[in-house]
């Protein structure tokens, strides 16, 4: 959608006649009661759809057809970065904005080639993220800071040759960073909230797709694959 289309229907603040809807994708109760509440405290926005997964999302999110939705990343079983590319597949025009914990170069980049409109952290101050949900409805990518700084990085490396593509999954890709940093099989499961043995199963399909029989050489090939 062009940000010319975004103004046609995102009226100031002010003359909105109705409020603008919003959904909540959040699987942690404490924090997911705390944003509804800040949502709605936002003059002229409604928290009108709540879901505590990405299956639910999927379900939920078409019915209701909010305009905007705050999406986690790590939720469980289907991952914030998957829902996110599956609701863009289906309602392109809905604004999504990335709202997690994890301010994760890679996961920046998955969440925004998934389709994601923003990028915010969980930290961030309630005043900013009603600019951001404004922002957002004005045809803008709100992000932190320290975010948009990955973004200008990212590009600054474009002009380099880039490696073989390994055609990973989203949550693959997410099992893959983890594991990268150096992160157990029980930390990935904790992390991504999978079971360890679903973890293993993942592995087993990333060192089959980057042709490789171990963590180590996993490690290795995704570091080729980032410098490449």
């Amino acid at each position: 959608m062009s940000p010319e289309t975004r103004e046609s229907r995102a009226p100031s603040e002010a003359s909105r006649s109705s409020p603008v809807s919003v959904a909540l994708v959040e699987d942690e109760r404490e924090l997911r009661e705390g944003l509804v509440k800040m949502i709605n405290s936002f003059p002229g926005f409604n928290c009108s759809c709540v879901c505590v997964s990405g299956e639910e999302a999927l379900k939920q999110i078409p019915v209701a057809r909010p305009t905007i939705v705050l999406m986690d990343i790590f939720l469980p079983r289907m991952s914030g970065i998957e829902c996110t590319s599956r609701l863009k597949a289906q309602w392109p025009d809905t604004l999504i904005l990335i709202l997690t914990a994890v301010a994760d170069d890679e996961l920046v980049f998955l969440a925004l080639q998934a389709g994601a409109d923003g990028y915010l952290l969980k930290s961030t101050p309630p005043a900013e993220l009603q600019v951001a949900l404004n922002e957002l409805l004005n045809g803008g990518a709100p992000m932190t800071s320290a975010i948009a700084r990955r973004v200008v990085r990212y590009f600054r490396k474009q002009s380099k040759p880039q490696g073989e593509e390994v055609n990973l999954s989203a949550r693959e890709e997410e099992v893959l960073i983890l594991l990268s940093k150096g992160y157990s099989n029980k930390e990935i499961a904790a992390q991504l909230s999978l079971s360890i043995d679903t973890v293993a199963s993942y592995l087993k399909l990333i060192y089959k797709k980057m042709h490789v029989r171990s963590r180590t050489e996993a490690a290795i090939r995704y570091s080729q694959l980032k410098v490449g």
